[in-house]
């Protein structure tokens, strides 16, 4: 299995389209579409930003804005093609998705 790590992921053009409920179904990377495969399980959880390390200041009452949203999802480009597992993070108020991880 090989893993390839972006160290600047924002520089990708992303684009995540979600069900009501916020779950990834597809994703948009280097002008392709890879469909999330319904048969597998995409793991949701929620990691802290090291908010000591920013400069932001937000006002009492202004939200959440240490929560980063992360999206672990097997994704293909058709359905003959192989599966390939991408993680996704969207970051405290920003409606940008940005790509953590691809790995085969």
């Amino acid at each position: 299995m090989s893993t390839i790590t972006d160290t600047s992921p924002q520089t990708h053009d992303l684009q995540v389209r979600t069900d009501p409920a916020g779950k990834p179904l597809a994703i948009r990377h280097d002008g392709q579409i890879w469909l999330v495969d319904p048969d597998t399980d995409s793991q949701h959880w929620y990691g802290r930003d090291a908010w000591w390390d920013t400069r932001r200041t937000a006002a009492v009452g202004s939200g959440d804005l240490v929560s980063i949203e992360y999206w672990r999802v097997q994704v293909r480009l058709g359905c003959s093609s192989a599966l390939r597992t991408f993680t996704v993070r969207r970051n405290p108020l920003s409606p940008q998705w940005l790509l953590e991880s691809i790995s085969d």
